[in-house]
């Protein structure tokens, strides 16, 4: 649906997007993240035809964002991070005026006000002044202005900047929704909302490409070792010695015992999916009694400052 190729974005002696490359599919959700000064809004510019790309190219549902702006832009719905909103405006006034800017029939306008204030959230406050509406609804009439024209593609530039958490919530369960019917790209610092909405995650740093992959994918594989704590009722330096001697442990200590009952053993072994199972099996071989095993994945948030640090310090 989305093909960038080889982009690069400068600002005179600034390079905003260095060579960056990405794919997005028909129906996917993509997380776009990245720190300050990365690249990101630059690039949501780029795809939704806000300004041109130095080098590379960009094409959204085979259509070259240069030679084919608009049709490019009836396909996009963009709620950049300061939504474009008339705040002496009725909500139905505004939503009327974008769908005729928009193109859209004057016999169709109505019913697609109503479709969109409804998957919004807007039928009680439709008749009212958009300022003097919360930070939560300007938000929703926010994304409904992006909604009215039915696009294929829905690019959010920071949709939860200044919600409160009830609303971050009810934002996150509507773009959720959204996302079963369009194809969403997502831009937020806000890590879990991310993991929580997304198939898919990038991350760029300094305009590049540092990461790209599922939540899961991302952090199951950044970590050199996980950790894992068993709780294990057995002859303790026995059980230390077996689970020390498993080929993906790197160190079993015993954290916690009291007397005669079970040990708490604090593992470190070598990332993958095999390590507690080979946990679970050797007590049952050996007839101890395990009560608690746990494996401490490593976060989003752990993941995105492994990364990021990683690269601003290799620059």
């Amino acid at each position: 649906m989305i093909e960038v190729k080889n982009v690069t974005k400068r600002f005179g002696a600034t390079v905003a997007l260095d060579g960056l490359s990405f794919e997005v599919k028909k129906g996917e959700v993509l997380g776009f993240l990245g720190p300050n000064g990365a690249g990101k809004t630059t690039m949501m510019r780029i795809i939704t035809c806000y300004m041109p790309a130095t080098d590379g190219a960009v094409s959204v549902a085979g259509h070259d964002t240069l030679t084919d702006s608009f049709q490019v832009r009836e396909r996009i719905g963009y709620l950049p991070e300061s939504a474009p909103l008339y705040l002496d405006m009725s909500v139905a006034d505004y939503l009327s005026f974008v769908a005729k800017v928009r193109g859209i029939e004057s016999g169709s306008i109505r019913d697609r006000i109503k479709k969109t204030s409804e998957m919004c959230g807007l039928r009680k406050v439709i008749g009212k002044d958009i300022g003097t509406l919360s930070k939560g609804f300007r938000q929703r009439v926010g994304l409904a202005q992006a909604l009215i024209h039915n696009p294929d593609i829905l690019i959010l530039d920071e949709p939860t900047t200044g919600l409160d958490p009830a609303q971050i919530i009810e934002m996150r369960e509507l773009i959720k929704r959204i996302g079963k019917e369009k194809t969403v790209i997502l831009c937020s610092h806000i890590l879990p909302e991310v993991a929580a909405t997304c198939d898919r995650i990038l991350i760029i740093v300094n305009g590049k490409r540092v990461a790209s992959g599922t939540p899961d994918e991302l952090t199951s594989s950044s970590g050199e070792s996980v950790n894992i704590t068993a709780r294990i009722h057995g002859p303790k330096e026995d059980v230390r010695e077996k689970i020390s001697a498993m080929d993906m442990v790197i160190g079993c200590r015993i954290k916690e015992t009291r007397g005669d009952g079970p040990a708490t053993f604090l593992i470190k072994a070598k990332p993958g999916d095999d390590v507690g199972q080979d946990i679970f099996k050797m007590a049952v071989d050996n007839n101890f009694s395990l009560s608690e095993l746990r494996v401490e994945r490593v976060s989003l948030e752990d993941v995105f400052l492994q990364l990021t640090t990683k690269e601003v310090v290799s620059e």
